[in-house]
C-alpha cells in the first residue's frame, strides 16, 4: 500500500479523515490542512471518485529537510522519476510554502523542475516536457519550515471541480466547501433541505448528491493517476463501473425533498442547468422567491434551513444586508418553528441581525475570507419575537432610535413648511452613535464618523450596524435606499474623492429650487445642507446683479442666483466634473444662454488676474488645500486677507460679498480688512438652519461690503 496525502481547506482535516475511513483507507492521521493515510489502487480510486471533501490526492514520494536550495535539488532528484511516468508525459511543478533560503514558490517550482528533468537525462532518456496549463501529471511539492513533501498529485484539476457547474454566481462557493457546510450543519438526510437564496444551486446539489449517493468524481473525464506507469486499468475500470451503477440508481431512490428559492431568474436557470448535469434534477425544486418574503412551502415542514447569504466586503452594501439578514430571521422565526437553520456568513454582526442563539457554530475559510456557519433551533419563543421584530420595534440602539424619532417628529414638519426635500434629521446627538444622517427625499446617507483609536473595532463596528438598523426600523425607509459612509476629517479637495463611477443621481428640490444630487459616488453629495440658507439668501439678493460664484463645487449657488433673477452668473471651479454638474443643475430650471459662464481653473489664480466687475459675490473656499494642480497652499485663516484683496478689486462700489468657511476657530481680521476699506458683518447665527442647530460652529458666514 502507498502513503497518500489528502489535500483540504484548514478546518475541514477531521471530517476529511472519518470520510476516508469510511472509504477504506488505513492509517488515516489528520494534519495541517490535510490528510496522510495508506491504501491500495482500488481504495485510492474509490477515494478520487467518492469524495466529497478532498480537493486533490498525493502519493507521497519523498520527504526531506529543505534548508536550502540544494537541499531542495538533491531531494528531488533522488526519487527515480522514469519509475513513475514516462518522458513522454508533460508535466507542471506545484510549489506550495516558503522558508528562510526558499522565499519564492516559482524557484522552489524551477528548482523541481530541473532535478526531474536531471534525473530523465542521466537515464539517457529524453526530457518531458512542461505544460502549465494540460500537463499530464502534476508534481506537488509542499514547504513547511524547513521539512519538505514531495510527490505526484493524483487528480490533475482540483477535485472540487465536479463537472456539473459551467458557471456560478458573482461569489461562488467552492464545492468541496459546500459539501463540508452541508455535513457540519447537522442536516440529516432524510429531511427535506430548503435554501432561501440559492445562488447556483451548489449547496442543495451538493446535499442531493449526497442523499442519492452520486459520486461527485464521476463526471471527471482525466485523473493524473491515468498517465502512471503503475496504473491498473482493470481496476479502476472496475471501481468506475460499480460506482456508475450505484450513482444512476441513487436519484430514483431518494425520497428526500430539497427546495431552493432565488429571486434571480438567470441565476435559478444556471442553478437548475447545474442540478442536471449534475444528476439530481429531478430531486431539487427551484423556484423564483425574495428570501425577505420565504415561507414555509408545502411539502418541508419541520425541515432544514441551509444557506449562504451575501455578505458583502464594500461598506456600503451594508444597510441592504443589515435589512435582508434582519427579514430572513423574521420569515424564519414566523413560518418555520420546529425547523433547523444553518447560516453561513464573513461576517458575524450581520448574523446577529438574525435574531436568534446559535446552538452550534463552525468557523471555515472561503478563501481568503474568514467566515462562520451557525446552527440555529427555530423555536416557538423566536416566532413570538418574529411578531415584535414585524412590528419594526427599535429594540436595538434604544436610546439612538428614540432620539432619531424625536428629531424626525420635528423636522419633518419643518422641513415641508420650508419647501425643502433634503436635511439633517441627527448629528452626532448621542456620543456613542458618532454619525451624521439626512434625508434626501425618501433616501437615507448615513455618515460614520471614524471611531476614536480608544474605541475597540468591533465594539465600533457592532454600534454602527445598530445604527443603521435602528434608522431602517425608525424611518421605514426601504434598506435600499440607505447609504452607508464612513468619513474622517478631511483636507482641502479631499472632501470631494470619488467613491464610484455609477453615475447614480438623483434631482430634488430646495425653496422651488432644482438640484442634481449623488448619494453613492462621492463623499458628498453634490449638495452642502448647512449652506441652505445663505443658497436662499444669495437668491434673494440677485436679481438684476452680476453674480460671482467662486470655488462653486456643483453651483447650487449660482442656480439660486440665476432663478433669483441675476443678471449673469460665472461660476469658477478648479474640477471639470463639478462644473459640468453645476452647467447640469443650471439646464435643470432653464437658465441657459451666454449670460451663464463656467470657468475651469484654480480660484485663487483666476482671481489675481480677474478684471470683471461683479454685483455680489459668493466663495466658499477650503479651510486647507494642498492640491497638486494649485500652485500653493491656501490657509483660510492666514491668507484671508489676501483674498479680500483680490475680491475688492472686482467689487462694484454698491456691491456685497458673501463669504463661508468651515474653520472653527475662524476669526476675521477686521483691522486689516477696516484697511482695505472693507466692512464686514458677521451672519453666522442666521445663516444656520433649525437641522444645524445643535453645531454652531458647522460654518461661519459673513456679508462684506466698502466700507461706507
Amino acid at each position: 500500500m502507498n502513503q497518500y496525502l489528502a489535500i483540504t481547506s484548514r478546518g475541514l482535516e477531521t471530517i476529511l479523515a472519518e470520510e476516508l475511513i469510511e472509504l477504506g483507507a488505513s492509517n488515516v492521521k489528520a494534519g495541517n490542512a490535510g490528510v496522510r493515510f495508506r491504501a491500495d489502487e482500488k481504495t485510492l480510486y474509490t477515494c478520487c471518485l467518492w469524495s466529497r471533501l478532498a480537493s486533490r490526492f498525493v502519493l507521497i514520494l519523498s520527504e526531506f529537510n529543505v534548508n536550502d536550495d540544494m537541499d531542495l535539488y538533491l531531494g528531488a532528484t533522488a526519487i527515480n522519476w522514469p519509475s513513475y511516468f514516462s518522458e513522454k508525459k508533460r508535466i507542471a511543478v506545484d510549489f506550495n510554502g516558503t522558508n528562510r533560503e526558499i522565499r519564492n514558490s516559482q524557484y522552489g517550482a524551477l528548482k523541481i523542475k530541473d532535478a526531474i528533468v536531471d534525473r530523465f537525462t542521466k537515464a539517457n532518456l529524453e526530457r518531458p516536457s512542461i505544460d502549465r496549463e494540460q500537463p499530464d501529471l502534476r508534481i506537488h511539492m509542499r514547504l513547511s519550515k524547513e521539512k519538505g513533501l514531495l510527490g505526484i498529485d493524483m487528480v490533475g484539476s482540483g477535485l472540487h471541480q465536479r463537472g456539473y457547474r459551467t458557471e456560478s454566481g458573482v461569489a461562488p462557493l467552492r464545492e468541496t466547501n459546500a459539501a463540508a457546510l452541508v455535513k457540519k450543519s447537522g442536516w440529516n438526510k432524510d429531511v427535506p433541505l430548503l435554501d432561501p437564496m440559492c445562488g447556483s444551486g451548489t449547496l442543495l446539489i451538493e446535499a442531493a448528491m449526497s442523499a442519492a449517493s452520486v459520486a461527485p468524481g464521476l463526471k471527471r473525464k482525466r485523473w493524473g493517476f491515468e498517465s502512471l506507469k503503475s496504473f491498473d486499468r482493470e481496476k479502476w475500470l472496475e471501481v468506475h463501473a460499480e460506482v456508475t451503477v450505484k450513482s444512476k440508481r441513487g436519484p430514483a431512490k431518494c425520497e428526500t425533498r430539497f427546495f431552493g428559492f432565488d429571486n434571480d431568474r438567470r441565476v435559478l436557470e444556471t442553478a437548475k442547468a447545474n442540478a442536471r448535469r449534475a444528476g439530481v434534477a429531478d430531486l431539487i425544486s427551484f423556484e423564483i422567491a425574495d428570501a425577505s418574503e420565504l415561507k414555509n412551502p408545502e411539502g418541508f415542514g419541520e425541515g432544514h434551513i441551509i444557506s449562504n447569504p451575501p455578505y458583502g466586503e464594500r461598506l456600503g452594501t451594508t444597510p441592504g444586508l443589515i435589512a435582508l439578514y434582519t427579514q430572513l430571521g423574521v420569515q424564519l422565526k414566523s413560518h418555520f418553528v420546529g425547523s433547523t437553520a444553518s447560516i453561513y456568513s464573513g461576517s458575524d454582526e450581520l448574523l446577529s441581525c438574525i435574531r436568534m442563539r446559535a446552538e452550534k457554530q463552525y468557523k471555515l475559510r472561503n478563501g481568503a475570507l474568514d467566515c462562520v456557519m451557525k446552527t440555529y433551533s427555530i423555536t416557538a419563543r423566536g416566532e413570538a419575537n418574529a411578531d415584535k421584530d414585524n412590528a419594526k420595534a427599535p429594540d436595538v440602539a434604544p436610546e439612538f432610535a428614540n432620539r432619531l424619532k424625536k428629531n424626525i417628529k420635528k423636522l419633518d414638519k419643518w422641513a415641508k413648511q420650508q419647501g425643502i426635500e433634503c436635511y439633517r434629521l441627527y448629528d452626532s446627538d448621542l456620543p456613542d452613535y458618532n454619525a451624521a444622517i439626512d434625508r434626501y427625499q425618501d433616501h437615507i446617507v448615513i455618515q460614520e464618523y471614524a471611531a476614536p483609536k480608544s474605541v475597540p473595532e468591533e465594539k465600533a463596528r457592532r454600534r454602527l450596524l445598530d445604527m443603521v438598523r435602528a434608522t431602517i426600523a425608525v424611518t421605514g425607509v426601504n434598506a435600499n435606499n440607505v447609504v452607508l459612509k464612513t468619513r474622517e476629517k478631511q483636507k482641502g479637495d479631499n472632501q470631494y474623492q470619488k467613491l464610484s463611477d455609477a453615475k447614480r443621481f438623483m434631482k430634488v428640490s430646495e425653496y422651488g429650487v432644482n438640484l442634481e444630487v449623488n448619494l453613492q459616488d462621492y463623499l458628498d453629495t453634490g449638495l452642502f445642507l448647512d449652506h441652505r440658507y445663505t443658497r436662499k439668501m444669495l437668491g434673494e439678493r440677485a436679481k438684476g446683479k452680476d453674480f460671482l460664484n467662486l470655488f462653486s463645487y456643483t453651483g447650487t449657488a449660482s442656480v439660486h442666483a440665476a432663478v433669483g433673477g441675476a443678471r449673469s452668473t460665472t461660476t469658477v471651479d478648479m474640477s471639470k466634473t463639478y462644473l459640468s454638474w453645476a452647467e447640469r443643475n443650471m439646464k435643470m430650471n432653464g437658465q441657459i444662454g451666454r449670460q451663464h459662464q463656467y470657468v475651469h481653473a484654480d480660484c485663487l489664480k483666476w482671481l489675481s488676474q480677474a478684471d470683471q466687475k461683479f454685483d455680489l459675490i459668493f466663495i466658499d473656499p477650503p479651510t486647507f488645500s494642498t492640491s497638486k494642480r494649485m500652485e500653493s497652499t491656501f490657509d483660510v485663516q492666514r491668507d484671508h486677507i489676501v483674498l479680500m484683496t483680490d475680491l475688492k478689486r472686482l467689487l462694484r462700489a454698491d456691491g456685497e460679498i458673501v463669504f463661508s468657511n468651515n474653520k472653527r476657530k475662524f476669526k476675521m481680521d477686521l483691522e486689516a480688512l477696516e484697511e482695505l476699506g472693507l466692512v464686514a458683518k458677521n451672519i453666522t447665527d442666521k445663516s444656520i438652519p433649525l437641522d444645524f442647530a445643535r453645531n454652531k460652529h458647522i460654518h461661519n458666514c459673513w456679508i462684506i461690503s466698502h466700507k461706507g
